[in-house]
């Protein structure tokens, strides 16, 4: 992938031939701290604060507060708009969803069923997913071997188109 824009796509927004929406690619010491920032989730099991990553970076929390916005605007995570820490680090969701994945020895939350699978591929794990049928409320528990459900029937269906998602990406 050679990481060049689609020569009508603004350096960010949506596109107007296409309607997808086109971020710049994360660079540099951003991404690095991109990077650290994805490591300290796992290691720790949860969301990162600012000044977590301040620490481990070796950087002033204000520093990290400028980074994950502009991380946030580049669609690379996502910022809680009243605290402007982690909401979501896709696939790890930093709240309570409906749901949970054990994989890599651990649980966590996914953002949405796609996430949830999405979690064991990060972590390259085989792993459980315990979640609820959102038209019935049924259980769902799916087993994810090999990078796999064990229940290759289930479907993955999104109400909202994916050209559309961070429109609103929470409720996505």
């Amino acid at each position: 992938m050679s990481g060049a824009a689609h020569p009508s796509a603004p350096a960010q927004g949506v596109a107007p031939d296409t309607g997808l929406w086109h971020s710049p690619p994360v660079e540099g010491s951003l991404l690095s701290l991109r990077h650290l920032t994805y490591g300290l989730f796992v290691e720790f099991g949860r969301a990162p604060t600012r000044s977590e990553v301040a620490a481990r970076a070796g950087l002033a929390e204000a520093e990290v507060a400028v980074a994950w916005r502009e991380l946030h605007d580049q669609h690379a995570l996502v910022l809680d708009p009243g605290t402007a820490e982690i909401r979501m680090a896709n696939p790890f969701s930093a709240v309570p969803t409906p749901f949970r994945v054990q994989a890599g020895g651990r649980s966590w939350y996914a953002n949405c069923a796609w996430d949830a699978f999405g979690i064991c591929a990060a972590l390259h794990s085989d792993g459980h997913i315990a979640t609820a049928c959102p038209d019935c409320g049924e259980p769902l528990d799916i087993a994810v071997h090999d990078e796999a459900p064990g229940d290759t029937s289930l479907l993955f269906h999104c109400l909202v188109p994916a050209a559309r998602w961070w429109d609103n990406i929470v409720f996505t």
